[in-house]
């Protein structure tokens, strides 16, 4: 048999509804103001360096005008275009007796070791926040996977700018 409610029984239900009701709303409240205003749509170039690429082949694996597939933050993203590139061999800093009080040479110890920045474009949405590219925060720092028919390294955004 059902118990008789008493009216605190009431009070304490409407109380349980109530806070429920605001917490809904708390939540989705939240997450309107999270969206960052959408200020423009612009075509971006961001670097992305790759520190210390062993390479044994006699030419980069990135060629400039190629296309690449980019994951970024662990989430593919798509395929982009390469519109620059620069290459080094890795250096060392040798002790001298000049102004700056050292020379900087090519490591020979290392001599299939490279540093590359590679250049990509690509069109964003930008808000006060930078640059926002199928989702994801391009800011440098950010890690970046490229992935063409013959390899596949981890780099980090290096520089971002938008170009006209």
């Amino acid at each position: 048999m059902l118990k008789k409610l008493k009216i605190t029984d009431y009070i304490i239900i409407l109380f349980i509804i109530i806070l429920v009701v605001i917490g809904t709303l708390a939540v989705f409240k939240k997450k309107n103001f999270s969206n960052l205003p959408i200020e423009k749509e612009a075509k971006i170039q961001f670097e992305v360096f790759f520190r210390g690429v062993t390479i044994s082949d006699t030419e980069s694996p990135f060629k400039i005008g190629e296309d690449a597939f980019i994951t970024i933050r662990n989430v593919p993203y798509t395929k982009l275009k390469i519109v620059g590139m620069d290459v080094s061999q890795r250096k060392i800093i040798i002790p001298a007796n000049n102004e700056k009080g050292f020379l900087i040479a090519d490591d020979i110890s290392m001599p299939n070791l490279y540093d590359f920045v590679v250049r990509l474009e690509d069109t964003a949405k930008k808000t006060t926040d930078g640059y926002v590219a199928g989702g994801n925060k391009i800011k440098m720092g950010i890690p970046v996977v490229i992935e063409g028919p013959k390899y596949k390294y981890t780099g980090t955004i290096s520089n971002v700018q938008e170009v006209q």
